[in-house]
């Protein structure tokens, strides 16, 4: 089978051994056509190529003209006067569109800059801007070459292990040893996607200041360490609204809750005893929905939580997803049933224990049926690889 992309000099080279019959079909760009043509031409395939990252992205740098602009990785605004960075690509209309960034939070990647002065508006910099860009350009490729390195060599450490396709919604991992715990199946994908940074964590979400020991990183707040917490290769997980907490989305406040049922506590204390770590994944969009209101979203979210802890009497690691679900862009990552609250968690916050998947298991009230706000619960424990439990089932709700 012989490709062709369209509006090429080598199609127009072809033309003499294409089909000169008015009743041949003609070409499609999506299908693949036959035609009555000599052997080395008999099946050809018209589509358009798509174009690489590289010729189709560009990259400019300029002065802010205003503080109307907002970095697209942090969402906050770009100061007037401002150093920023802006990835230039081509929309389906014909127009440029610039997506902007504070210096700080743009990522260069390993081959989205091949020269520094060939960044649009390099040259109008001030020289001393100039030498900064530079510098952060060969760090952020420095880091990349690093990573990569480290990335191949703990690929080439996983000896043993290999994972085949099973059907569509399932992968069955063989260990080398039967002993060995399995391993969250989207290791690949998820970690690809998702990159911790211990700079990116912050005091606050956005606008809106965190209670004591909560953190934020890009679209999650998290409680990192509660006292009394144990790192566990037993991770018991859980929802919050719904599952361990009763709530209602027309009441608001840090006591506006109660629990779900009265076996709660001391199951959650039985799980605690037999070494188990607890940790509760519950989406929150209000907090990133209610702009006007984030503090008020921030302050009901966490102090119930905070609350809930106290009264079960059991140290609780929690991850709130705070982005919205897909809405004309990319899916959160963070946000269940995406797998993203469960990656930070696995690889950087239990000190470097491998969960056992086999022991581990998730409880949540989404779960697809016919009564259910959605089956976000039950497809996040697909995409993470371990058991899953309604409330009903798990509690006696």
């Amino acid at each position: 089978m012989l490709t062709i992309p369209t509006c090429n000099s080598i199609f127009t080279r072809l033309i003499p051994f294409l089909p000169k019959n008015p009743n041949s079909p003609k070409p499609s760009p999506t299908r693949f056509v036959n035609f009555h043509t000599p052997k080395r031409f008999a099946c050809v395939g018209l589509h358009t190529l798509p174009m690489s990252a590289s010729s189709s992205t560009k990259l400019a740098v300029e002065y802010a003209k205003s503080k109307r602009s907002s970095c697209k990785k942090c969402s906050e605004p770009i100061a007037a006067q401002a150093l920023r960075l802006g990835l230039v690509s081509r929309d389906p209309k014909g127009f440029d569109v610039t997506k902007w960034h504070h210096l700080d939070c743009f990522n260069f990647g390993s081959d989205l800059v091949a020269s520094v002065e060939k960044i649009k508006g390099f040259q109008s910099l001030k020289s001393s801007d100039q030498e900064a860009l530079k510098k952060l350009v060969g760090e952020s490729q420095e880091e990349d070459t690093k990573e990569s390195k480290y990335a191949i060599e703990g690929r080439q450490s996983s000896q043993g292990k290999r994972v085949r396709e099973v059907d569509e919604n399932e992968n069955e991992i063989e260990e080398s040893s039967p002993k060995k715990a399995k391993s969250s199946k989207f290791d690949g994908q998820a970690k690809l996607e998702i990159s911790f940074s211990v700079s990116e964590v912050k005091d606050k979400y956005k606008d809106a200041t965190l209670s004591p020991k909560w953190k934020a990183f890009q679209t999650i707040i998290f409680l990192e360490r509660d006292e009394g917490l144990h790192d566990s290769s037993k991770i018991a997980a859980f929802d919050f609204d719904g599952c361990l907490a009763n709530t209602n989305v027309k009441r608001v406040g840090p006591d506006a809750w109660s629990l779900m049922s009265p076996s709660i506590p001391d199951k959650l204390q039985s799980l605690y005893k037999d070494g188990y770590k607890l940790v509760i994944f519950t989406n929150e969009s209000n907090i990133e929905r209610w702009k006007n209101k984030r503090q008020v979203a921030v302050d009901s979210k966490i102090g119930r939580l905070n609350n809930f802890i106290e009264q079960v009497k059991v140290p609780i690691q929690v991850f709130i997803a705070c982005g919205l679900g897909k809405v004309g862009k990319a899916d959160d990552p963070f946000r269940k049933p995406k797998p993203g609250m469960w990656h930070i968690l696995e690889q950087h916050f239990n000190s470097g224990i491998s969960i056992d998947m086999d022991q581990s298991f998730y409880v949540g009230d989404a779960a697809g049926r016919q009564k259910d706000h959605s089956d976000a619960d039950i497809k996040f424990a697909e995409a993470v690889g371990v058991k899953f439990y309604v409330p009903e089932e798990y509690f006696g709700v």
